[in-house]
């Protein structure tokens, strides 16, 4: 379709929500407020159909106060249709992920620090993207001209909640393509009824006489999460529809074509390669970029990722520029005139249609980029790049095992979901272990002297720390670590992972810092000190109560409470102007 038409698409006229200002986002709101509740999972819910003289047309946007820019408009319209070589019929479901272009919003969710605080890496909030999770339907229609019912109904959001919100689209899709605008502002109405999103918390979801049951993931859950415990049931009428996740996909069915070369598609994450995924439908295709960037849990993923991806994109120039080398982005399409332009590109992974047979799909190959063809190039994942770890042949053997005894799908995504958490954290643990060194010791923090220095990350200790305290350890996967170690160093995974981690011990040693000067006798320190010293210190206590309060730093409530009664009685020892001063009435 996109491909198809000549110009980009215009709001289809006199809709509610579809016109409206050009300035994006929602002004702050009050938990009281209007869809408050609402805007707490989702941004807004789009309409989006296709219109013979305006194209893709923006039809709907609800709650009606939501603002998109022109821009926004656009891709959401675009991005909300499979392009006309996917040649998708009846329903199908997708995603995307977009670029806010108003910059990043207003605080709409005062929450977000608290939410984002408590949540996995990979399921917080999104501060400068938005992802839509959409319900396509195009069925035969003679009472249309074009002769085909073509409509997308689209979930905004900046919750990675992929499972959560395809599961919602499947109920309420298909009544609103009979019943339209009156069932959509009803399930928007319950929606703004539900709970906020709690990390370690299971949640009943109502919604069209369905009570859907999830638990949010925490970020202190072990790794191996069990699914939503079903409380209450006995007072839910009807039994509630339980999801095992809110945003694991069905990791074997995703990556079925490609499981002999799924450590090289790792190693490929890891490093942040740019990688073109080339799929035969939009479905297929998010489905394998949100699977890739899955794979690098507990770590988080730090590159640019689209699901979906199409020619009209604002970023399209940005993305197949010749000029610069390729952006550290994951890109999902599904049109093949991708293969010419981007064909500079390091890692081209091709995909077929999915079989879903009992046996194990025909694995694609691994194929040098020269073999790469602009037309009907054959599934394949097309690189120059060599693995630095050999091939885990004994997971392969068990997934093939699991093919030929009929294993259900899950069983089969939970084995191959562990074994790369297990991959990850085994790369991962020997980092965290070196970077826990460069702590400066407790016993060196003193009350009244600056806190002393991390010491700074050296890459030769690092490599030399690993002969005895390596990967090995906890990997059985032989190969070339330290090569692998070397070029990690950089990607952007190794810098948002060493600025997150540096941040956190920081805010550590201010914690321990505070802790400190709470201990110790502030009368006798008092003693010998000026009025400026001791006004000083006043002002430095309060900022550090502000930012502990804030839970910005790691103390307990005791340490909060004896730094109050700290600082009172230092004002208590200053003249009475200066404490008219420093407390105000």
């Amino acid at each position: 379709m996109d491909a198809l038409l000549g110009t980009g698409p215009r709001r289809a006229r006199g809709c509610l929500g579809a016109a409206g200002p050009r300035s994006s986002g929602r002004a702050a709101r009050t938990p009281a407020a209007p869809w408050a509740r609402f805007s707490a999972w989702l941004e807004c819910v789009c309409v989006v159909t296709f219109d013979l003289e305006l194209g893709q047309a923006l039809e709907l946007v609800y709650p009606n106060d939501f603002r998109l820019t022109d821009k926004e408009k656009s891709s959401i319209c675009y991005l909300s249709f499979p392009d006309s070589h996917s040649g998708c019929l009846g329903d199908t479901q997708f995603s995307f992920r977009m670029r806010q272009c108003g910059g990043q919003r207003s605080p709409w969710h005062a929450d977000d620090r608290h939410y984002n605080s408590r949540a996995p890496v990979a399921l917080q909030r999104e501060p400068a993207h938005y992802f839509g999770y959409v319900y396509f339907r195009q069925v035969k229609d003679r009472s249309v001209k074009r002769g085909y019912f073509q409509k997308s109904l689209v979930l905004v959001s900046r919750l990675p909640f992929v499972r959560l919100f395809q599961a919602l689209l499947s109920l309420i899709a298909p009544e609103y393509f009979d019943k339209l605008a009156p069932c959509l502002e009803a399930v928007c109405s319950e929606i703004d009824q539900w709970p906020a999103p709690a990390p370690g918390q299971t949640l009943n979801l109502p919604v069209m006489g369905v009570v859907v049951q999830v638990r949010i993931p925490s970020r202190v859950d072990k790794s191996e999460s069990s699914p939503p415990k079903q409380c209450d049931q006995e007072n839910l009428l009807p039994a509630p529809m339980v999801l095992a996740s809110v945003h694991e996909l069905d990791l074997f069915r995703c990556f079925r074509p490609v499981l002999t070369h799924v450590q090289t598609l790792w190693e490929l994450v890891l490093l942040g390669e740019p990688l073109l995924v080339l799929a035969p439908s939009p479905d297929v295709s998010s489905e394998m970029v949100l699977a890739l960037t899955s794979c690098l849990q507990p770590l988080r993923f730090c590159c640019d990722f689209r699901p979906y991806f199409t020619i009209h994109d604002s970023e399209f120039k940005e993305f197949t520029t010749r000029t610069q080398a390729p952006p550290n982005v994951v890109l999902g399409v599904t049109n093949p005139f991708f293969i010419k332009t981007l064909q500079h590109w390091p890692h081209i992974l091709r995909v077929g249609e999915p079989k879903m047979s009992g046996d194990l799909p025909k694995q694609v190959k691994l194929k040098k980029p020269s073999r790469l063809k602009t037309l009907d190039t054959k599934p394949g994942l097309y690189t120059a790049y060599t693995a630095h770890l050999h091939r885990d042949k004994a997971l392969l053997k068990r997934l093939l095992k699991g093919v030929q005894k009929k294993r259900p799908s899950d069983v089969q995504s939970a084995l191959l979901r562990r074994h790369l958490l297990e991959l990850t954290q085994s790369f991962i643990i020997p980092l965290e272990h070196y970077m826990a060194s460069l702590m400066p010791l407790q016993k060196s923090i003193t009350p009244w002297k600056t806190p002393p220095q991390i010491r700074p990350f050296s890459q030769d200790d690092f490599l030399r720390s690993l002969e005895h305290a390596g990967p090995q350890l906890t990997c059985i996967l032989k190969g070339d670590w330290l090569g692998l170690y070397r070029r990690f160093f950089k990607s952007p995974h190794f810098d948002g992972w060493y600025r997150q981690r540096h941040k956190e011990m920081a805010l550590k040693l201010e914690a321990l810092h505070l802790e400190a000067i709470c201990e110790a006798n502030i009368e006798t320190w008092m003693k010998d000190k000026s009025e400026v010293e001791v006004v000083d210190l006043v002002l430095k206590l309060r900022e550090k109560l502000v930012r502990a309060q804030g839970h910005q730093l790691p103390v307990k409530e005791a340490t909060l409470q004896r730094a109050q009664l700290y600082i009172e009685t230092v004002i208590g020892s200053l003249p009475k102007d200066l404490q008219a001063v420093l407390c105000p009435p």
